[in-house]
């Protein structure tokens, strides 16, 4: 817990210093939204939604990919006389989450500030924008670590991004319909929330699987 506490602390500082990042994403934020309101002011409840999430999306590969993109090959292996493989994934995951979580809110807060809130519950919407911040951060640290072993190809990440996305972000979209009024058969919101889960945990031992053999590279 020490050595991913000083590893957190250390991606921080590097987050304080390489401030134009940060503040990329915002701007990406920002004037997405923006442009959204200028363009469609206030959606109705589907497309809202349609675009919450491809905004959120856009921005999780942003957030999350420059954790690894960011880090040179001598500083990692620096690292690797350090640290074992699994402690460097975790303070990755542990700041990527952090990250993700207050870049979520802050777009939720930013879309109904802008776009108006057509839905119908507001803390059902809100769990979800945490449990598909959660999800997103999950998927791409895992990918990010991948693409910056193959000469940090961030293309890597699109390719083999595509394909484990698309689960969620229907799982998500489908899940999000129950904050616009839309009914349900009894326990199939539960059922989804568990096939999230699943899905989560399972991205998260597979990090904890493939990471160290590329530790190794």
């Amino acid at each position: 817990m020490k050595q991913i506490g000083t590893l957190f602390r250390k991606d921080l500082l590097l987050e304080w210093r390489l401030q134009h990042t940060f503040y990329g994403i915002l701007l990406y934020i920002a004037s997405t939204i923006f442009i959204l309101f200028i363009s469609i002011n206030k959606p109705e409840g589907q497309i809202w939604n349609g675009l919450f999430w491809i905004t959120l999306l856009f921005m999780s590969v942003h957030a999350v990919a420059k954790s690894f993109f960011q880090e040179n090959p001598e500083r990692m292996g620096y690292y690797k006389s350090l640290v074992s493989a699994r402690t460097f994934l975790l303070a990755k995951l542990l700041y990527n989450i952090i990250l993700m979580l207050f870049l979520s809110i802050l777009t939720f807060f930013l879309f109904c500030f802008f776009l108006g809130a057509p839905f119908l519950h507001f803390g059902n919407f809100i769990w979800l924008t945490v449990a598909g911040g959660f999800s997103l951060t999950l998927l791409f640290t895992l990918l990010a670590a991948i693409a910056s072993k193959a000469s940090q190809n961030a293309a890597l990440m699109a390719i083999l991004g595509f394909p484990l996305i698309i689960p969620q972000l229907l799982l998500l979209l489908k899940m999000s319909k129950a904050a616009f009024g839309e009914v349900f058969q009894e326990g199939a919101f539960f059922n989804m929330s568990m096939v999230l889960i699943g899905l989560d945990g399972m991205i998260f031992t597979l990090s904890l699987i493939l990471f160290p053999f590329l530790w190794k590279d």
